[in-house]
Order: C-alpha cells, then sequence, then structure tokens
C-alpha cells in the first residue's frame, strides 16, 4: 500500500491523507478518523524518507561511537536513545572504531541520511594534536546541523558540549589520598582522548600542588586487558616501582590493580588504596567493592538530549556544559572527602 491507495481507498485527496499522517489540524474529525481506520487495516506505513522532506525533518538523530561494546559507550547510548525516544526521535547508530578515516567516513554517511543531528560519543572523536585542520570534519558537519559531543570539548561553531569536570575529579580524590598519607599515588590511563588528558592533569597538578615534582612519571599508560595490566604492575612493581595509591581513569582499570594486590600479598586499602572511574557495575562485582568517581553519565546524557531539543527550537544556549562528578567511597579506600 501506498498513499495513493490510501487515498483512492478513503476519496479523499492525497493531500488530505498527508495531513492526517502528519498531523495537521485541518481535517475533520470524521475523515480523520475514516482515514486512520483504514491505515490500521491496511497496515499501511508511511515513507519515513519522503515524509521528512515534506516536515523539514526526519525526526532522526545519528550517533556515532567508537566501540559499543565499552561500558562506558554502551550505557551512553542506552541513555541517548531512551532520551531521545521520549521526544519521539529515532535513532541511527554508527560505531567508527578509532581510525580518523572511519570516523569522518560514517560522520558523512549520517549526513547522507539527512538526519536532525548528530552526537558524537565520547571524546575521542576530538583530535587533541596541533593539526589545526584535525577537527574539521565536526566543524564542517556542525555548518548544516547541530553536533552534540558528550564528554569532550572544541570550540567550534555549531558544536555543543556537555562534559564531566573530569580534571577537577581526579584532583579532588589525588589531594584526598595524599592528605590521609599517601606518598606515592600511580595514575593508570588508557587513553589521550581529551578525557583522558583532563584526567592526567588534574593528577599531576594535585601531586605538584603537594610538593612532588614526579607527577608525569607517575602516569602509567595501561591500553591492555584486565589482565595485561595486572601483569604489567607486577612486573613494575618487581622492578622497583613503589606505590601506595592507585587512581585510574577507568573501573576496568582498577579492577586490574584489585587484581595486582591480590596477586602481590597487599591489602587492600591498609597497603595500597584503590580508585576507579565511571562508578560502572563492574565497581560492585568485585571484592572489596571499588571506591570509584561516579561522573554522572545519565544526566549527562539527558542534559546533552535537553540542550539539543532547545538547540533545535532555536533557543540560546551555551556552547559548554561542564558536570560535577560524585566520589563514591568503597571498599578499597578509607573514608575520603
Amino acid at each position: 500500500m501506498n498513499i495513493y491507495d490510501i487515498s483512492e481507498k478513503a476519496g479523499v485527496s492525497i493531500a488530505t491523507v498527508s495531513r492526517v499522517i502528519n498531523g495537521n489540524a485541518k481535517v475533520s474529525e470524521k475523515t480523520r478518523q475514516k482515514i486512520l481506520a483504514i491505515i490500521e487495516e491496511t497496515g499501511y506505513t508511511p515513507n519515513a524518507f519522503a515524509r521528512g522532506l515534506g516536515l523539514n525533518t526526519m525526526k532522526t538523530i545519528g550517533i556515532l561511537c567508537a566501540d559499543c561494546s565499552d561500558a562506558y559507550l554502551a550505557s551512553a547510548i542506552y541513555h541517548f536513545e531512551r532520551e531521545l525516544r521520549s521526544h519521539d526521535y529515532d535513532v541511527i547508530l554508527c560505531c567508527t572504531g578509532y581510525e580518523q578515516a572511519n570516523k569522518e567516513k560514517y560522520l558523512n554517511l549520517l549526513m547522507s541520511k539527512h538526519v536532525d543531528a548528530v552526537i558524537l560519543a565520547g571524546s575521542n572523536f576530538i583530535d587533541t594534536g596541533s593539526d589545526p585542520d584535525s577537527n574539521s570534519y565536526i566543524r564542517d558537519a556542525a555548518g548544516e546541523i547541530p553536533v552534540i559531543i558528550l564528554n569532550g570539548f572544541v570550540d567550534l561553531p555549531g558544536v555543543y558540549c556537555v562534559l564531566s569536570d573530569d580534571q577537577e575529579s581526579v584532583y579532588s580524590v589525588t589531594a584526598s589520598l595524599l592528605e590521609q598519607g599517601a606518598t606515592s599515588p600511580l595514575f593508570l590511563s588508557r587513553s589521550d582522548s581529551y578525557s583522558g588528558l583532563q584526567k592526567k592533569k588534574g593528577f599531576i597538578r594535585a601531586l605538584k600542588e603537594n610538593g612532588m615534582k614526579d607527577g608525569e612519571k607517575r602516569v602509567l599508560s595501561t591500553p591492555g586487558t584486565i589482565e595485561e595490566n595486572t601483569e604489567l604492575l607486577l612486573k613494575k612493581a618487581a622492578a622497583g616501582l613503589v606505590f601506595d595509591a592507585v587512581i585510574c581513569s577507568e573501573d576496568e582499570l582498577a579492577i586490574a590493580a584489585l587484581k595486582y594486590a591480590k596477586q602481590a600479598g597487599r591489602l587492600v586499602p591498609k597497603d595500597l588504596s584503590i580508585v576507579g572511574f565511571n562508578n560502572s557495575k563492574m565497581s560492585l562485582c568485585c571484592e572489596p567493592e571499588l571506591t570509584t568517581i561516579d561522573n554522572r553519565l545519565s544526566y549527562a546524557c539527558a542534559s546533552a538530549v535537553d540542550l539539543l531539543m532547545k538547540v533545535m527550537a532555536g533557543e540560546d544556549v551555551p556552547g559548554k556544559l561542564l558536570i560535577s562528578s560524585n566520589l563514591v567511597v568503597r571498599g578499597t579506600t578509607k573514608a575520603l572527602k
């Protein structure tokens, strides 16, 4: 069935059928009910693309994420889809991987689908290097439709960023551990994304303000699996690296630190304090349960969608929305501020 068949069956014009489908009030209630009954009887589904062209909106938002198997990104996608559905928007999801060429390819693909806006889930879509044109693909897209970035920041027209204050969160927990008596903290980092770099800066700043000048040397890059990172810590400790606290850029790294402590015979938190990041379900699936920084992902996603709706309604909104995190204290540290 198509709109012409519905028109013929109802004995009305195509324009009248179109008004009913698009919710136009300029149709009598009797005619509306007649057309709706025929649509239900025949199982007719309007062509979304054709309808979108007529209404100047596809009621569809594109979402890019690097890896939907990542726990943080998977949760973000879930929250975004739920929030957008509440505003009657559909979602097209593309998982790009981490290669720049694929990021650009899939963003262009979403643009070709005439989506109403694009959400970039995660700060890895922002190039933190010195090349001024590295983020041009984002700039070009934002010249046509709104672009929302979750947990990253780039100052470009038409780009709206909602992010956790990662630097301040890591700074605060590191300073608290030092105040409690930690003398040799270690920071475990997985990536040099915008978010990852902010976390490192918070750690190094806390050490510097407490008279420790070797902050850079106390940052350990750990891109491997939990097992590989556990082995890395064991090797570093055997080689003479001393650490009595481990602050991690994500909960998975904190699990590796906890496994290291068990294999090394170190008591947590008596001998070693461990702090994760993201307050994921993983932080509850261990013993002792993880102290972790809650970046309030659900709230951030809801705030991002709310901001997007205001942008598309023509309202004036800020280009950057910074969200404070909460520290959830559990069994891998003593009480912290």
